[in-house]
């Protein structure tokens, strides 16, 4: 019991205080119809943060973008309905003695045509691509580039003005930012292309605007991964050295805390050290981080990325907690697990784990 307090001990950053360092990761739950939040969502969020869990990160919401939106039923960041529905969500999290960020996201070329709210408009990306002589993905612009950049700055605003306590930038997983840190997808011969430091800009510049537009003070989170859904064996740098040159000028441009996805979180992330990615940015830029990556269960969430009958038993926190208690981060992310048990945060804090329920995609059809 006394190894497991150090997950719920304060955690302050500036104007950011939470009562505990667990962190819910963001998931995206498709059950916000025409993008506006319900109070089932509100309520969906508002148990997580009564049950113990000091931050909430919202699952992606979409800035407004023609072309932010990739799936049915996601939230949006932007339009007073579904402003109006963050509100409520805010206010039963803060009743619950919680903090909340919203994710702002925007899919990039995930995009497909016909997806809502206008089935016309293509996916957009670092380059254009053609299929049977019709644009499915519209290659940015620089006028486009600064039109995204200034979504994000007015969602991060607007994220702020009803009373949100942070907000997380999706630089992650294959979607727009991190398709453009990607040289896979981004081989643009102007500013926003070549080098990773040119493949950077565009999120420098995101980032830049986001902090311009909350002022010095509101807390700004950044989320990144190595991996991509196109690519899970996808890595944007190979050494230390490289991580620290990528992630030096993001963390110039205002990012107050690195959320590091990893599938594993137990993995190191560079030879000849335990690190894990997390660590490693903590490290290199002095930052506090974010780790996640099947935290609490004991399979990883590829295998149930496919229809399958598999199920995610509880899995033991010895290992995580051995390395919080060396440092190596400072907050810890936890996804699948508390889809399937909104009180799982509370049962760990109380030696409760025999009564944790497992994880099956079964989960993934309500919001519990």
């Amino acid at each position: 019991m006394s190894a497991v307090q150090a997950l719920f001990n304060p955690f302050k950053l500036g104007q950011l205080e939470l009562p505990t360092r667990l962190v819910m990761a963001p998931m995206t739950r498709s059950f916000s119809p025409g993008g506006v939040p319900t109070a089932e969502v509100a309520e969906y969020y508002r148990r997580r943060a009564a049950a113990g869990v000091g931050l909430i990160i919202t699952e992606g919401t979409t800035v407004g973008h023609p072309a932010a939106n990739g799936y049915e039923a996601v939230p949006r960041f932007y339009g007073e309905d579904a402003l109006a529905g963050w509100k409520q969500v805010v206010d039963a999290v803060h009743a619950a003695g919680g903090k909340i960020a919203p994710q702002l996201w925007h899919v990039g070329n995930v995009r497909r045509l016909g997806t809502e709210p206008d089935g016309s408009v293509p996916g957009f990306g670092p380059m254009e691509k053609l299929k049977d002589g019709k644009v499915v993905v519209h290659g940015m612009t620089k006028q486009d580039i600064q039109e995204v950049i200034a979504a994000f700055a007015q969602a991060a605003k607007d994220a702020q003005s009803i009373g949100m306590d942070a907000i997380e930038i999706h630089g992650a997983h294959g979607y727009l930012v991190d398709q453009f840190f990607w040289e896979g997808c981004n081989q643009r011969t102007d500013e926003y292309g070549g080098s990773l430091a040119n493949r950077s800009r565009f999120a420098i510049e995101l980032v830049q605007a986001v902090r311009a537009a909350v002022g010095p003070d509101f807390p700004i989170i950044f989320r990144f991964s190595q991996w991509k859904q196109q690519d899970y064996s996808a890595r944007l740098v190979q050494t230390p050295e490289q991580l620290g040159e990528f992630l030096k000028p993001l963390s110039e441009a205002g990012v107050d805390i690195f959320h590091c996805s990893t599938r594993r979180f137990w993995e190191p992330e560079f030879e000849g050290s335990d690190l894990n990615l997390a660590g490693w940015t903590r490290e290199l830029t002095g930052k506090p981080t974010i780790t996640v990556g099947s935290v609490g269960l004991d399979g990883e969430f590829l295998q149930f990325m496919v229809k399958t009958d598999k199920v995610a038993q509880p899995a033991k926190l010895e290992g995580l907690l051995e390395r919080m208690k060396k440092g190596e981060f400072d907050l810890v992310a936890v996804g699948r697990a508390l889809i399937c048990d909104p009180d799982w945060a509370a049962k760990v804090r109380e030696g409760r784990e025999s009564e944790i329920l497992p994880f099956s995609r079964d989960a993934l059809k309500t919001l519990s």
